[in-house]
């Protein structure tokens, strides 16, 4: 499908009949492209490409990531709330794939909020279509902003551009023919730092294989080397940052919460499931699958309600995206904990679906900003 098709007007933006059906197309896909590779995503490390490039195509990346002149459009054209709703749908079958999705976001957001129109125009909307795939990048600079990490990349100024050099031990995603958000230091300029695009496929930029993981080894995660990799001064998408990132922030850390909602939907199934025939002795246990319900619903409430107004610069609208973040993660690890106690022996096989989520449910908590992390800036900021 042509990239163009898929960029959406100022009046796509409130169009309920457009997100209907942009919802409708990617629960086709879970369900007859998606599911049906899960237990290869989870156990052979399968990478579903064919089922990422589909979601693009369905309008799964490009309703929250508007590629016109930001300056020109409202806050309600950057529709974060159906790009949570459609990659939760995805998380519902399979977690290791909406996470894909949220690389896939991020990186379509970065774009979006990016002052460089040159990059909207051309490289945007192949990512908002699935036509080009890639990752964030965030990882590191994120820690760093933080105190956490010392930032891993650095730059210098050269003719149309930048070189860059340095390692990302961990980046999603990844591909021979993707893209990656990046951010390096300008040591030579006070430490200025710049956030671009990187191309794996450039000069200079190198990926090579991880360690094995426990679950979601089919994110295509790589360690990135950059040696003197040309970034040019058209993938750039913020020199300098100061003002960028606090643009971007609530958005990449809210988009996050479509992974835990359909991590927290797909356990509350297993629990009912479960008590279809054990419900004599699972109702013994603290927890059911309608305090979950309950607890889902009133984090949804939360989170659509924050994904409003990404731009809110308040101290006090930030800590509450924390909270959400905090809270939605948390839930992820106590909802898949729960379906495996409510499962039993059914649940620990090695395909079964409880163990799966369980191991899965971990990683909502340790992605950046994890658990860990989530908690520091609250203390940061006093609200701890």
């Amino acid at each position: 499908m042509n990239a163009q098709v898929q960029l959406k007007t100022v009046d796509d933006a409130v169009s309920p009949n457009r997100i209907e059906s942009i919802l409708a197309n990617v629960t086709q896909i879970a369900k007859s492209d998606l599911a049906p590779l899960v237990h290869d995503i989870d156990l052979k490390g399968v990478y579903p490409e064919n089922v990422m490039r589909a979601l693009g195509e369905a309008g799964a990346y490009g309703q929250h990531a508007p590629m016109t002149s930001a300056s020109s459009l409202s806050p309600d054209a950057f529709d974060l709330e159906t790009a949570i709703r459609a990659m939760s749908i995805v998380g519902e079958e399979c977690l290791s794939t909406a996470f894909c999705v949220w690389c896939q976001d991020a990186l379509a957001w970065y774009i979006a909020n990016s002052g460089n129109e040159a990059l909207k125009q051309n490289l945007g909307p192949k990512v908002a279509s699935g036509e080009v795939l890639g990752g964030t990048g965030l990882s590191n600079p994120m820690k760093s902003l933080f105190g956490i990490e010392k930032l891993r990349l650095k730059g210098v100024r050269v003719d149309g551009g930048f070189e860059v050099t340095g390692t990302l031990p961990w980046v999603s995603n990844l591909g021979e023919d993707h893209h990656f958000g990046i951010v390096f230091a300008l040591p030579g300029e006070e430490d200025r730092k710049v956030m671009a695009v990187a191309d794996c496929s450039a000069e200079g930029v190198k990926i090579s294989e991880n360690d094995d993981f426990v679950a979601l080894d089919g994110t295509r995660t790589f360690a990135i080397q950059l040696r003197k990799a040309f970034i040019p001064a058209e993938s750039v998408l913020a020199d300098p940052i100061d003002d960028y990132i606090p643009r971007i922030r609530a958005g990449f850390i809210l988009l996050q919460a479509g992974m835990a909602f359909g991590m927290i939907r797909s356990c509350i199934d297993l629990m009912e499931q479960a008590g279809q025939t054990l419900s004599h002795v699972n109702c013994h246990l603290p927890d059911q699958p309608e305090d979950f319900s309950a607890e889902l619903d009133a984090m949804e409430r939360e989170v659509f309600e924050l994904a409003r107004t990404p731009f809110d610069p308040s101290k006090e609208y930030f800590i509450r995206v924390i909270k959400a973040r905090l809270a939605a993660g948390d839930a992820s690890v106590a909802a898949a904990h729960n379906a495996m106690l409510h499962c039993g022996a059914r649940g620990y096989v090695r395909r079964g679906a409880a163990q799966r989520r369980l191991r899965e449910a971990y990683f909502v908590a340790i992605v950046t900003p994890a658990t860990k992390q989530l908690r520091k800036m609250l203390s940061d900021l006093g609200a701890a």
